[in-house]
């Protein structure tokens, strides 16, 4: 029996690993951190019983997945489906909803009603074509070519400066460019704007679900299932130099899947200077200083319907969202900056104990940042919910420099697997039509830093897998489905 090694047990690990456990091989996943999952895991940050995802929190691409979809996690998870997607707080207790519902969403926004539609209703119509589009290696032919052009087109109105003039109210504005601003690059830009697409549809087609207890349920299930099929994770083992890792002989078709930064690579005794040279000219981008807050009652919030909401974009209008965004890519912080904010316990009752609640939120920083983001959170947040400051029991922040040593793929704080940008999306990590395998023989890359990027999708670990499969001869057509019809 063949034996596969993958270093790092985060989604894109684990979805390798149960596909090729799946298809026969020995797997041992090596995690350097003593709990499994990487950034998709759930801990208590603060205070006994109050429960925080270490990454992310929600997760729209997740249901989206073709290899999530195959795997059966909408059964394995008890997920739950907010009826607002996201909410942007603006001054005077005014907001910008994004309801689950489409058409609910353009009624709340008054004279841009019908430009909301006519750029979101066509994507999450066809929320597999856009999926499809954005969620596999871009050097191919898309599967629905239409849905393709017109997401390339709403690229160009959102990624450029025609975005200022595509609504009328700040609400439309500004929710837009809440949604554009997870891709933690200036504003407006086609990286921005691609991500940030692909998160709006899919906010009108299948929501922004998020599993019940925590997002450790969605690693929970991949490691039962692993488990289930033969393979092991063993943890507190990090792996810094390949040339000392016995992962099996490649002669006999062993191989070693890397879900982690692609520099590990450069640690190979085989590397080949060209593939050495093209790894470490490989971009990461800014990083993410993260705070969770232990509270005393939900937060606060003006305006009652940012209150129902799980996920908060904190940043104001569309000016102050771009204009925080773009002074982290120029090296500083802005003193209003953009918050991602999660609040689980609106709608999750495991997470806080009863009568609290639990915020999770970060901003964007600089790579290598050390600035401890509790205070400028805590004043964006008391903007929009005066009373917050007096509602928080205790804290735990993270700045960008304290990342990387909790997840080695973190590169200065980078939670993207690098700079999200159009040339590193075709070029992630290097320009190839099979980015995942790499020149040295039996060894492939498994992480963000490779297509699709980020996201909990699995996907980047389907495709690593699927390529080692195929290099073992095994017909790779319908595999996801084979290999998952039983589940």
């Amino acid at each position: 029996m063949a034996q596969a090694t993958i270093v790092g047990s985060g989604p894109n690990g684990l979805s390798a690993a149960v596909t090729l456990a799946r298809a026969g091989y020995d797997v041992r996943v090596v995690e350097a951190s003593d709990t499994i999952g990487g950034g998709v895991s759930t801990v208590d940050s603060t205070l006994s019983g109050f429960r925080y995802d270490v990454g992310s929190s929600v997760h729209p691409a997740s249901l989206a997945s073709p290899f999530f979809q195959a795997f059966g996690l909408a059964e394995r998870v008890d997920w739950i489906r907010p009826e607002i997607s996201y909410a942007h707080p603006l001054d005077n207790g005014r907001a910008g909803i994004a309801w689950h519902d489409i058409e609910r969403t353009a009624a709340g926004l008054g004279v841009d009603s019908r430009a909301w539609l006519s750029r979101l209703r066509p994507l999450s119509q066809h929320i597999d074509g856009v999926v499809d589009f954005t969620g596999n290696q871009m050097l191919r032919i898309p599967r629905d070519p239409l849905t393709a052009v017109r997401f390339a087109l709403r690229m160009l109105d959102q990624g450029t400066l025609l975005a200022r003039s595509s609504f009328r109210t700040d609400e439309a504005a500004a929710l837009m460019s809440g949604v554009l601003a997870h891709a933690n690059t200036p504003l407006p830009s086609l990286a921005g704007a691609a991500a940030g697409l692909l998160l709006a549809a899919q906010a009108h087609a299948g929501g922004w679900m998020y599993p019940r207890g925590g997002a450790q349920k969605i690693t929970d299930a991949l490691l039962a299932d692993l488990e289930a099929h033969g393979g092991s994770v063993e943890t507190g083992t990090r792996i810094t130099d390949l040339s000392a890792l016995d992962w099996g002989d490649a002669e006999r078709g062993d191989v070693l899947l890397l879900n982690s930064s692609p520099r590990l690579a450069l640690t190979h005794p085989d590397i080949p200077s060209r593939y050495a040279r093209a790894i470490a000219s490989y971009r990461y981008g800014p990083a993410a200083a993260k705070v969770d807050f232990a509270l005393d009652g939900p937060v606060p919030w003006t305006n009652d319907q940012v209150a129902q909401s799980p996920t908060v974009h904190v940043g104001g209008t569309q000016a102050e969202v771009w204009a925080s965004e773009n002074a982290v890519a120029k090296g500083h912080v802005s003193d209003r900056p953009y918050v991602l904010a999660v609040q689980p316990s609106v709608l999750d009752d495991t997470r806080a104990p009863e009568g609290k609640a639990v915020l999770w939120s970060y901003i964007h920083v600089p790579q290598g940042s050390d600035l401890d983001a509790t205070e400028l959170i805590t004043r964006q947040i008391e903007r929009f919910a005066p009373g917050f400051r007096e509602r928080i029991l205790a804290h735990s922040s993270v700045p960008a420099s304290s990342r990387e040593a909790i997840n080695p793929a973190n590169i200065g704080g980078d939670i993207l697997g690098g700079a999200f940008t159009i040339p590193q999306a075709i070029r992630r990590p290097v320009l190839s039509t099979a980015p995942w395998r790499t020149p040295m023989r039996g060894v492939y890359l498994a992480s963000a830093s490779t297509p699709p990027g980020p996201g909990v999708n699995g996907m980047a670990g389907w495709h690593a897998a699927r390529t080692v499969l195929a290099d073992a001869g095994v017909r790779s057509r319908t595999l996801l489905g084979e290999l998952f019809s039983s589940r």
